[in-house]
């Protein structure tokens, strides 16, 4: 008997090590992983040179672990193994009840003060008023209720810290209070790092008047729930499927102005819309891009008021849900993002605009390093 448990157990390991790999290598192979979000490794091409400084067995051994047979499976167990024995943390991510959290990654404070040099700079040399907008992610709003396996640092602290370095010519809006007081409700997705858009809502509520409006009461708009299956960047970033999908929301009021366009600059051509809402990504895994389609270099939405008002914005991803509700105060919204523009005034002047915002989420600003590009 012992015997015949020894060879069965033999030919499983014989078919593991030998089977797998072959189904891998014969197997059709994907460019992308929808569950992932990300480009998965190329088959790299044998030469001498890469053979003898080993980085052809480098990128062999990525390519096999990119495309081996069943591998989301494999992962998914080995992270379900990971959570039993007690860590808490993958890939950067905390895995708690009821949301994934990203660890809050060290300021790169010198980034943080060209960002915020910059930002004064530019305040010092426009007439128009400069706005700026520090979202906090999730993180910083449920930090409390991380245990001290999960040591975090504080948002509020940070993003409190970035503001105390503009001058009198930036104007900072602080959303983390409104924000944290409502954070029983759905502000945060659950498996993403952006706000929904009742968490965007909330913002513009503050922000708005700020800027010298009077906000759109949340009872006058008519919310669709669009989607709930979204699973985001934290899910694809950990592969962790037991917390329930994320809603896609779309707000609409139909008593005010009404989106006449929305021109998508890639930087080569202009492409014209009719809506803001792109709805072809809500059957794709990146959901988010409903609110103003994929990253773009510009974006231009033109409505019916009847003003002159025009805002320009410079932003991360955090606008794109956040920007509807500003189509009921402007004329005409320019939205720039720099990660993809080397000289903005290749697509807007700030002195035709009647306010200027920046709106990035804390993380971001603490790290990205092109809006010093404003100032070349």
């Amino acid at each position: 008997m012992k015997k015949t448990q020894k060879r069965i157990t033999a030919l499983i390991f014989l078919l593991i090590v030998i089977l797998l790999p072959f189904i891998t290598l014969v197997s059709k192979k994907e460019n992308f992983s929808e569950l992932e979000n990300r480009v998965l490794s190329k088959k790299p091409e044998f030469s001498l040179e890469n053979w003898f400084d080993k980085s052809f067995m480098n990128d062999f051994e990525s390519y096999v672990s990119d495309h081996f047979s069943g591998r989301e499976k494999w992962i998914t167990k080995k992270i379900d193994i990971e959570l039993m024995t007690g860590k808490k943390e993958i890939n950067g991510v905390y895995i708690t009840d009821d949301r994934l959290i990203e660890k809050i990654p060290e300021p790169d404070n010198d980034c943080i003060k060209r960002s915020v040099d910059t930002i004064n700079n530019f305040a010092k040399s426009v007439k128009t008023p400069v706005y700026v907008l520090i979202a906090p992610t999730s993180a910083g709003i449920y930090s409390e209720s991380l245990g001290k396996h999960a040591p975090q640092l504080d948002q509020k602290e940070i993003i409190s810290g970035i503001y105390s370095g503009f001058n009198t010519n930036v104007l900072p809006i602080n959303v983390y209070e409104a924000l944290y007081a409502r954070k029983d409700e759905y502000i945060y997705y659950r498996t993403d790092h952006h706000w929904t858009s009742l968490g965007a809502y909330n913002a513009y509520n503050v922000a708005i008047q700020k800027m010298g409006f009077i906000a759109v009461a949340y009872s006058e708009y008519n919310i669709e729930h669009a989607n709930d299956e979204f699973l985001g960047t934290y899910h694809s970033k950990t592969l962790y499927d037991k917390l329930l999908p994320d809603i896609i929301d779309i707000y609409s009021y139909t008593g005010g102005n009404s989106v006449v366009s929305c021109e998508v600059n890639n930087g080569m051509e202009t492409q014209q819309y009719n809506s803001i809402y792109f709805r072809d990504f809500l059957e794709k895994k990146d959901k988010y891009s409903t609110y103003l389609g994929s990253n773009q270099p510009a974006v231009t939405i033109r409505t019916n008021l009847e003003s002159d008002k025009k805002l320009l914005v410079f932003k991360d991803s955090y606008a794109n849900s956040f920007i509807p509700f500003l189509t009921q105060h402007y004329k005409e919204i320019t939205v720039l993002d720099m990660r993809y523009i080397a000289n903005y005034k290749d697509y807007a002047d700030p002195e035709e605009y009647s306010q200027i915002l920046f709106l990035y989420n804390s993380t971001t600003f603490c790290s990205d390093d092109n809006i010093k590009k404003i100032m070349y």
